[in-house]
């Protein structure tokens, strides 16, 4: 067989392990995505220094009328960003979406309906879409993600890479090692999700300049 066909099919293959998951499908492991609030530590490290940026809440609700997610950035520059998000509960498909932005006395709201664009979820909330994953070594998922207010929805591609033991706000935590380059070769981004919760525990993302962009659980 010629080469070229080789290499094709050889794509052909490596692409086809990767799950798609379609808009309105319910997710095998929607439990996992439980009531509750969390807080993250985001920072900057750069060498040896670190640079606080925000610290970021989200907070789970289960209502009759469907899943309810909010979240809160305080800024350490005093900035505010304040989150509001509705899904279908056991689908994870997006409704409504609403992001607030304070500073330096300013206030800008803005307000999305995701009925007006393709299907796709919400890029905002992709850290409890992850938890409603089935997880597991060698997983592989494509995803339709659409941040609001950002460019046209795109599909994006996390693969569970390994399994590491990390430090959490209580102690070490088995996780899976997920990664995604955000469609942009060259780049990684790492995400730790506890195997017991599949809640994230830690999250980093080089920069192009070699900083490096961390979200650490510290409840």
């Amino acid at each position: 067989m010629h080469k070229r066909w080789l290499f094709i099919l050889a794509l052909g293959c490596a692409s086809a392990g990767a799950a798609e998951i379609k808009v309105g499908s319910p997710l095998p492991r929607i439990a996992m995505v439980k009531e509750g609030t969390h807080h993250w530590l985001r920072y900057v490290r750069n060498g040896e220094v670190n640079t606080p940026i925000d610290i970021w809440t989200r907070e789970v609700r289960q209502a009759p009328e469907g899943m309810h997610i909010r979240q809160r950035w305080d800024g350490f520059n005093n900035s505010l960003v304040l989150l509001d998000s509705w899904f279908d509960k056991d689908t994870f498909k997006p409704r409504t979406h609403q992001r607030i932005r304070e500073k330096e006395g300013k206030r800008t709201v803005e307000d999305y309906d995701f009925t007006a664009y393709e299907p796709t979820f919400n890029f905002e909330t992709d850290i409890e879409f992850l938890q409603a994953l089935p997880l597991a070594a060698g997983y592989e998922a494509t995803i339709m993600f659409y941040h609001p207010g950002g460019p046209a929805p795109a599909r994006y591609t996390w693969k569970v890479v390994g399994s590491e033991t990390i430090q959490g706000p209580q102690g070490a935590v088995d996780c899976w090692l997920l990664t995604t380059d955000y469609n942009r070769p060259g780049t990684v981004a790492k995400f730790w999700l506890a195997k017991a919760t599949q809640l994230l525990v830690r999250q980093e993302a080089a920069a192009p300049d070699g900083k490096i962009m961390v979200k650490s659980l510290i409840d």
